[in-house]
């Protein structure tokens, strides 16, 4: 495992863990990293030296910090992934229009329901503009089908 230093383009830096430096680019490339402040993907790494525990397979134990690392980032993906899930099963994907369709639920021109989609960084400061509610939420895209 790796610990990189994170600063999105809006200037908030941040931690993440990552399996390789090639997961790493994998999950940067397919816009699977976003930050948890204000939700964009467009991140980078900050200068720094980087965390790196060596796995067992190194003729190294892990140290408990290490043990315990490894568990609490375990412990957050598979909150995100439960959240994902209840979203995806109780919510309406709206895809990109999410934005526009957020709106007319606002103002009353389309029914009141749950959805989710996606929204850039522009369509999520108008939302912000004109009042509506809504949660950004970094989605896991599972590969598990």
């Amino acid at each position: 495992m790796i610990l990189y230093q994170l600063l999105c383009h809006k200037g908030h830096d941040f931690e993440a863990w990552f399996r390789d430096s090639g997961t790493y680019d994998q999950q940067v490339v397919a816009g699977d990293v976003a930050c948890p402040f204000c939700g964009t993907s467009v991140v980078n790494k900050a200068p720094m030296a980087p965390h790196v525990a060596i796995g067992r397979g190194k003729g190294r134990k892990r140290s408990g910090a290490e043990e315990r690392a490894q568990q609490v980032a375990e412990n957050i993906l598979e909150a995100v992934d439960g959240i994902s899930r209840e979203v995806e099963e109780n919510c309406e994907f709206v895809g990109d229009e999410f934005a526009e369709e957020a709106k007319r639920i606002h103002y009353g021109e389309s029914e009141e329901r749950r959805i989710y989609g996606e929204a850039t960084d522009e369509e999520a400061e108008e939302l912000d503009d004109e009042g509506v509610e809504y949660i950004r939420f970094p989605f896991i895209r599972r590969r598990d089908g």
